[in-house]
C-alpha cells in the first residue's frame, strides 16, 4: 500500500529467506536528521534508478546520502519493462558517481534490473540482499535491553504524540517505560507498518508508537527503561540539555551579525591607487 508506506517511512516483507525492512528513502529529510544525529539505522542502501531517467539531480542527492552511511550499496534499475537501451548510459552515470556496477564493469557495485510493474528482478533483489545479510552476518538480539530509531515523530489528531521507530535491540512491548530524547511515556498502543494495532515489535520490525508526553526528532533514540519516574527525568534533561544549545547557537549567530554590522558601519579608509602598504 503506498500510501501507508509514504506515511510510513518504512515497511516490512516476510520472505522465504528472511525478512527484510525497507527505508523509505535515503532522500527522505529524516534520514538527514538521523544522519546529523549520529543516527545509523541503514545496513544496505537500495539506490532506485528509473531506466527511463537514469540519473537525476534527486539520484545524485541520494547517491550522496548513500555514500556518507558508509554501507554497502545496492542498485536497483527500475522500469526495465519500458526497455534497456538505456543501461550502457546509466552504468556509464554510475561509475561517474563512484558507484562502479560489478560484473564486466568491474566494479563492485551490484545492480539488479527490476519492474515495480511487472514484479520482474524484485525476487532477486530480496535474494540479493539476504545473501549480504548473510555475508555482512548481520543479526539482532531480541532480548533485552530494548532500543530503536525514531524514523519520524508528529502529533495525530485525537492520539497525541506518536514516533515511528525501527526497534534495533530487544523486543519493545505494549506496557513498556520509555525515554525518546526529549519525551518520555508508557508505551500505551504500537502499529505496524500497515496500520495494524500489535503487542510486541522485535529488531527490525518499523512501528508506530502511542504514549510519548512529547514529539522527539528523527534520529532521537528510543530506549526502555524500568518505570515512568526515571523515564521522565531523563527525558527532562535531554529537554534542557537541548534548549540550552539553543541559546548557545543563537547567542553565537547574535554576535556574528553584531561583529558584521559593526564592521559595515565602520568607516573603511580608502587607498590612493599605487600606494604601497
Amino acid at each position: 500500500d503506498g500510501g501507508i508506506t509514504q506515511h510510513m517511512g518504512a515497511y516490512h516483507v516476510d520472505t522465504e529467506r528472511g525478512a527484510v525492512t525497507f527505508l523509505d528513502t535515503p532522500g527522505h529529510e529524516a534520514f538527514t536528521a538521523m544522519r546529523a544525529r549520529g543516527a545509523e539505522v541503514t545496513d544496505v542502501v537500495v539506490l532506485v534508478v528509473a531506466a527511463d531517467d537514469g540519473i537525476m539531480p534527486q539520484t545524485i542527492e541520494a547517491i550522496n546520502h548513500a555514500k556518507a552511511a558508509q554501507v554497502p550499496i545496492v542498485v536497483a534499475l527500475n522500469k526495465i519493462d519500458l526497455g534497456d537501451e538505456n543501461r550502457l548510459r546509466i552504468y556509464g552515470q554510475l561509475s561517474d558517481h563512484g558507484l562502479t556496477p560489478s560484473g564486466d564493469w568491474g566494479g563492485e557495485v551490484d545492480v539488479i534490473e527490476t519492474s515495480a510493474t511487472t514484479g520482474h528482478g524484485v525476487v532477486d533483489l530480496v535474494d540479493h540482499l539476504a545473501d549480504l545479510t548473510s555475508i555482512l552476518d548481520l543479526k539482532a538480539d531480541p532480548t533485552p535491553p530494548t532500543s530503536g530509531t525514531v524514523i519520524e515523530a508528529q502529533t495525530k489528531p485525537g492520539v497525541g504524540a506518536v514516533a515511528r521507530v525501527l526497534i534495533q535491540q530487544g523486543t519493545l512491548r505494549v506496557g513498556a517505560f520509555i525515554v525518546c530524547g526529549n519525551a518520555a511515556g508508557k508505551v500505551r498502543a504500537m502499529l505496524d507498518d500497515r496500520g495494524r494495532k500489535i503487542s510486541e515489535a522485535p529488531p527490525s520490525i518499523p512501528v508506530e508508537v502511542w504514549g510519548l508526553d512529547d514529539v522527539p526528532s528523527a534520529g532521537d533514540t528510543l530506549y526502555e527503561v524500568d518505570n515512568l519516574q526515571r523515564a521522565k527525568e531523563t527525558a527532562a534533561e535531554t529537554k534542557h540539555s537541548r534548549i540550552e544549545e539553543s541559546r548557545l547557537q543563537s547567542r553565537k549567530v547574535k554576535t556574528l551579525e553584531e561583529m558584521l554590522q559593526r564592521r559595515d558601519s565602520e568607516e573603511v579608509p580608502e587607498l590612493n591607487e599605487g600606494r604601497i602598504l
